[in-house]
């Protein structure tokens, strides 16, 4: 029994052994103090590395039993794991703790391909030490030399590929990517693979070699510097519309708006790219801050698009190929134009700045509005913008923006459907007192100057009731104001001072005095 453990404890205890344990118990109090992200790693190695040692002793076990050859070639086997096991520790431990320590960060394929040739070269010792030739083995293997090369060469491929996308620095981790219809985050490079994080979530690895064949377009790392990502939207629009405005109208939308990850520098521009059948083709640019949000900003900014064109009367160009049928006789027209009004004059009934108005004068200031749409986070109105004309507010929430001399804005109101605001600059011509910003989807009607000029030379005397209430309304946005801080708050008009501007705006005479 004595010579039986004597034997299996000589050939499991050998002269190296408590070198590699005294390696591995070194290596695995280094990574005790590493990052979480790789005590995992850690914790996988050192199980590996127990149950090789548990395997040599077993394999020990067997030799002392009597059964030589078998238990010699499985002890070597667990030897060679074993070596693998401490190589691996050893590599955690110098690329993810020591170097990292010193202000390095070698690319993760480095660590990889270092890994690979120590196990080789721990391979061909063992096989040396076990009296082996390996010059004789490599000259009189050559068949299988071949043929292993020629099965291995995807994967050498991969690792190349991967070498020299670390070597060229045309690749790196946190870039974000375009690979065809694949669109994500380089979250790792290793020695067979790059893993790119989309933005669905998924991780999909993509083989070093298929990267070094292809073409892939790097828009750059959002960690180290900032992004500018120029989007294309594409509409249409017919040859009735001249192109300027279309341009013009397009710009001004989403120059005006203030859009999360839309960069102000460079400017939006809008182009004519194409001229077809029946249509013209735009192209809306812009430059996006953020490629996780691409989706998302584009449909944002069709949006902002869509609702500027119908602001301003024009429609997006249908195909030539599409046939209309219009089935409605007059009498369903006529409906539907009366319906239109009667909610036009039920949205004026319920404003105080109109509330002198008769039920014709009210019928014909109606026919005076325009539907006007804002998507949310449009610029309705701009604090020293000129614009002789008002909003009612018929659906949605708009924010009112004050901004002081000293350039700090303030919101000092929320703005609900019912509300009419810009009435200053239609009465008076007067600029914008304050910025109007669309909270959500807005559905607004909007009145000019000349819509409502007929019915006030009709009846002069409807601007002194109109200056009172226009005065209130100046007093409440100056209160608000106030209340809000603001650093110049101006005083409000008196209904006197509104009465004269109203007059001059609209070249009203003035009253005949009273005989005494």
């Amino acid at each position: 029994m004595d010579s039986f453990a004597n034997t299996a404890w000589a050939l499991f205890w050998r002269a190296e052994l408590p070198y590699l344990l005294i390696v591995g118990a070194l290596a695995g109090l280094t990574l005790g103090r590493a990052a979480p992200a790789d005590r995992a790693a850690l914790r996988h190695s050192l199980v590996a590395l127990a149950l090789c040692l548990l395997l040599e002793l077993v394999t020990a076990l067997v030799v002392a039993l009597g059964l030589v050859r078998a238990g010699t070639l499985a002890h070597g086997a667990a030897l060679v794991a074993t070596g693998f096991a401490v190589i691996r520790l050893v590599g955690l431990a110098l690329f993810r703790v020591l170097l990292r320590r010193r202000g390095l960060a070698p690319p993760r394929i480095v660590e990889d391909v270092a890994l690979i040739a120590a196990y080789a070269a721990w391979g061909l010792l063992q096989l040396r030490l076990a009296g082996v030739d390996l010059a004789s083995l490599v000259t009189t293997s050559a068949i299988i030399t071949a043929v292993l090369a020629f099965a291995m060469q995807d994967t050498l491929g991969n690792v190349l590929g991967g070498l020299f996308l670390e070597l060229d620095d045309s690749l790196a981790i946190g870039d974000w990517v375009k690979l065809d219809e694949l669109s994500g985050r380089v979250i790792d490079i290793r020695w067979r693979h790059t893993a790119i994080r989309t933005r669905n979530g998924e991780t999909v690895v993509v083989p070093n070699s298929a990267l070094m064949k292809s073409r892939y377009a790097v828009i750059g790392n959002p960690d180290s510097q900032a992004l500018r990502w120029r989007r294309w939207i594409w509409f249409e629009v017919g040859y009735e519309t001249p192109a300027a405005q279309v341009i013009a109208v397009a710009e001004q939308a989403l120059a005006g708006a203030e859009l999360a990850q839309v960069c102000a520098e460079p400017a939006p521009q809008c182009l004519l790219m194409e001229l077809g059948p029946g249509l013209r083709r735009y192209a809306l640019r812009y430059w996006l801050a953020d490629p996780e949000c691409d989706d998302l900003t584009d449909s944002r900014v069709r949006v902002h698009l869509l609702a500027a064109l119908e602001r301003a009367g024009i429609a997006p160009a249908l195909p030539t190929t599409v046939i209309h049928r219009i089935a409605e006789d007059e009498a369903r027209a006529a409906r539907l134009r009366e319906e239109q009004l009667a909610a036009r004059v039920r949205a004026l009934q319920g404003v105080e700045l109109f509330s002198q108005l008769t039920a014709t004068e009210l019928e014909a200031l109606a026919g005076h509005l325009v539907r006007t749409p804002f998507a949310a986070g449009s610029v309705i109105t701009r604090q020293g913008a000129v614009a002789h004309w008002l909003y009612l507010l018929i659906a949605g929430e708009a924010e009112v923006w004050h901004e002081a001399n000293g350039g700090a804005r303030q919101r000092v109101a929320l703005l609900s459907p019912g509300t009419v605001f810009g009435e200053m600059g239609m009465m008076t011509g007067e600029p914008r007192a304050a910025t109007v910003i669309a909270r959500s989807e807005v559905e607004c009607y909007r009145l000019d100057k000349a819509g409502f000029e007929s019915i006030l030379r009709a009846r002069p005397a409807l601007a002194q009731a109109i200056s009172q209430v226009l005065a209130a309304r100046a007093s409440g946005l100056s209160q608000a104001v106030a209340n809000a801080e603001a650093r110049a708050a101006s005083p409000a008009p008196h209904p006197d001072s509104l009465l004269r501007r109203i007059r001059g705006f609209f070249h009203l005479d003035e009253p005949a005095a009273p005989p005494k």
